[in-house]
């Protein structure tokens, strides 16, 4: 490890600590001031963002970045500034009878200095998000975003410092050198999004500091088409949320699993909805690139070694795009041998898994790692019901894709291999917080009972607290 470089990130660390230290519980004024100060940096710089983005990826519609990068913060933001009053306040816990007229209480306080690692398919909203809970809840921020949305990070590393004191927030830009070094130092908390074999790094990285983490991660998230569902809408509703991006999102639909009987038809509706969504591939200013020469090799790859396995491909366009674009593809009769039914697609390739029964289409989905999302479609409650309390993911829509991601009501976060700890809202500001339990004494307290020397009064009094705790 370069020491010049760790010595340079711990400097930041440090200025961050002694700020936070000078500073433990910042008010309610000067956390709306951090947070008005994000809103009107994203506002300001929202072209700027789009193209920047655009740059990074190549071409990206600067619709898809305005929805899901940028809006998606301003949303974020507007709900923190809502409540944060009443998430900072003090609460009332309950107090067990024979601890009474004593009372608990639980402060909310922040940690410190917050470590975010930010990936590359939302570099922004994928940043910001768990910087305005961090900052919410009163801590300092760190954030390393991706290496390869460089155009990106830079614009945010040069924002942020316009609108933050180094102290309060900063990005710090760099190569996967970076990266590790920075996942690496005594955060008071580490907050993670990417792969899951990277985040298994992350996290052993941060537990030799004991830095407690949150990973959102990802894995292969099915889209179940109950007998019940109306095909042709469950197919556009699969298209959008698969497409958004080229499929370079966390929570799109990795495999669709449909009845045996309706694999074709749905195929079919499935190709109609993304021809209507997307007319053309080709220098279509809706449909956005792949983020890399190294990731479209990948995909590229991944199709081939279906096809040589005997995977069935359905391209929706008889095209042959630029090389930064890629043509969906749907994929049948693919088998849990072929790689992309192995490792977490992350673009527009679909494979449709045909199932006989609703308990067999549930042994699929259990026999693999729990996804970070489910979609189910249909109109049956019983078999939804089944679906839903048989099988593990970290979120599910019900007859839509994606949109499980921004309720700000709700928590957002994985589970087992798919991530662990959540935000949005609340949840945000009570991860980036320590819910200190503080319990008060009463002067008329009868806790010197239980004082030695112990005897018949101690007996009894326990005797009694057995029968009423």
């Amino acid at each position: 490890m370069d020491q010049s470089l760790q010595e340079r990130l711990r400097l930041v660390l440090e200025q961050q600590r002694a700020a936070f230290d000078m500073e433990r519980m910042p008010s309610v004024h000067q956390r709306r001031d951090r947070l008005q100060r994000l809103a009107r940096m994203t506002t300001a710089h929202r072209a700027d963002l789009q193209a920047a983005m655009a740059q990074d990826f190549g071409h990206r519609a600067h619709q898809e970045s305005l929805l899901a990068d940028i809006f998606t913060v301003e949303s974020g933001v507007r709900h923190a500034l809502k409540h944060l009053k009443s998430w900072m306040a003090t609460k009332r816990a309950p107090t067990a009878l024979h601890f009474l007229p004593g009372r608990n209480r639980l402060i909310p306080q922040p940690l410190g200095v917050v470590g975010i690692v930010s990936p590359w398919n939302y570099p922004y909203y994928l940043a910001m998000a768990p910087a305005l809970a961090a900052l919410a809840a009163g801590n300092r921020v760190m954030i390393k975003p991706s290496e390869l949305t460089p155009a990106t990070s830079a614009l945010m590393a040069r924002m942020v410092a316009e609108h933050f004191a180094p102290e309060e927030m900063v990005v710090l830009t760099g190569d996967a050198d970076v990266g590790r070094a920075f996942t690496e130092l005594p955060f008071d908390h580490l907050f993670f999004t990417g792969s899951t074999p990277v985040g298994r790094a992350v996290a052993q990285a941060a537990a030799r500091n004991l830095t407690p983490v949150t990973l959102e991660l990802g894995g292969k998230s099915p889209a179940v088409i109950d007998r019940s569902a109306d095909l042709v809408a469950a197919a556009e509703r699969v298209a959008f949320g698969k497409l958004l991006n080229a499929g370079q999102t966390c929570v799109a639909p990795d495999y669709a699993l449909v009845p045996r009987e309706s694999v074709r038809p749905f195929a079919d509706a499935l190709l109609a909805a993304i021809r209507r969504l997307y007319p053309r591939i080709t220098g279509n200013p809706d449909y956005t690139a792949i983020v890399s020469p190294r990731h479209h090799a990948r995909l590229r790859s991944l199709l081939e070694q279906a096809q040589q396995q005997g995977a069935t491909l359905l391209p929706s366009h008889d095209e042959q795009p630029d090389d930064r674009r890629l043509v969906p593809t749907l994929l049948l009769d693919t088998s849990g041998e072929m790689t992309v039914m192995r490792e977490e697609i992350f673009g527009p390739l679909l494979p449709i898994v045909a199932y006989d029964t609703a308990e067999q289409a549930v042994r699929h989905i259990n026999a693999g790692d729990r996804p970070l999302a489910l979609y189910w479609f249909g109109r049956d409650a019983a078999a939804r019901d089944k679906v839903l309390h048989q099988t593990h993911a970290g979120g599910v829509t019900v007859n839509d894709c994606l949109w499980h991601l921004g309720q700000e009501e709700q928590p957002f976060g994985g589970v087992g291999a798919s991530g662990m700890g959540a935000y949005h809202g609340v949840w945000g500001f009570n991860t980036f917080s320590k819910l200190k339990p503080v319990f008060h004494q009463s002067a008329l307290a009868g806790t010197r009972l239980f004082y030695p020397p112990y005897g018949r009064t101690f007996d009894r009094l326990m005797a009694l607290m057995r029968k009423i705790a």
